[in-house]
């Protein structure tokens, strides 16, 4: 069954390196693992195949050339309060990195149902 839709929405987009860590833990789990236990209602870790950032150098995957610091896109879409929420518990755990958030018209927001159907 779709979950209500809500009326008004953002998405979070933290960019960060696969590198970074919070605490000794891989950064992007850290943030994962905290946004979960707030409530959150869900994020997405994105790992890109390129990029580069304040300090201009370029991180790849290509064969020859195999990074182990590529770009990771942390999005995050729920309400204006619990984006800021996430903002508030997340922000000084990216030390090097960009946050920035945008509004989000969400067009549905569904998830699949725990009891199969009757035939």
């Amino acid at each position: 069954m779709p979950q209500k839709l809500m009326s008004a929405a953002q998405i979070l987009s933290i960019y960060i390196g696969e590198s970074d860590k919070w605490r000794g833990a891989p950064l992007y789990a850290a943030i994962l693992e905290t946004l979960k236990k707030e409530g959150i209602a869900g994020a997405t870790v994105i790992r890109g195949v390129a990029g580069f950032g304040a300090h201009s150098r370029i991180h790849t995957a290509a064969v020859l050339r195999l990074s182990e610091d590529l770009p990771l896109l942390i999005q995050v879409v729920d309400s204006p309060e619990h984006i800021q929420r996430a903002i508030d518990l997340t922000l000084d755990m990216v030390r090097e990195g960009l946050v920035t958030i945008q509004p989000v018209e969400v067009i549905r927001y569904t998830h699949r149902d725990k009891t199969p159907p009757s035939s």
